[in-house]
């Protein structure tokens, strides 16, 4: 049986959420990052929870039984950092993007950024591209 996702797509409105992201540098940050990752992955933006902005889904069935479906890339404008959900692994090719990416934190599945100027944007390009590759190999429709 699948599990109840924590955080799923809404209809709410991207441009909506995006107008009360505070501060504004932030603000800047995250309408700009919308349109790019729109440019380079064809998707929609997509409002997941009340404050992940995703790109395109896929459906994720694990061999313990959980499933559910996820967005391929996203980005949440925090107060605090840019919060970039990609699908990094401990391949050559995530290590020589991220090596080369700039200025951030990683976590366990995202990577933090203070801001886009701090960051090489055609790199990040090729990780979005990467991580969409990586998961439809993984989970193929």
């Amino acid at each position: 049986m699948p599990d109840t996702p924590k955080t799923g797509p809404t209809e709410q409105s991207v441009d909506a959420f995006l107008t009360q992201v505070e501060p504004p540098q932030r603000q800047a940050d995250g309408i700009t990052l919308r349109q790019f990752f729109e440019d380079v992955t064809g998707y929609e933006a997509v409002l997941w929870g009340s404050s992940l902005i995703g790109f395109g889904s896929y459906h994720y069935r694990y061999a313990s039984g959980r499933e559910g479906d996820s967005f391929y890339v996203g980005f949440s404008p925090r107060k605090t950092n840019l919060v970039l959900y990609l699908a990094l692994g401990e391949d050559a090719v995530s290590e020589r993007l991220l090596a080369s990416l700039g200025t951030y934190r990683r976590g366990k599945s995202c990577i933090y950024v203070k801001r886009l100027t701090d960051i090489d944007l055609g790199i990040l390009r090729e990780m979005i591209e990467h991580s969409i590759r990586t998961l439809k190999t993984m989970y193929p429709s």
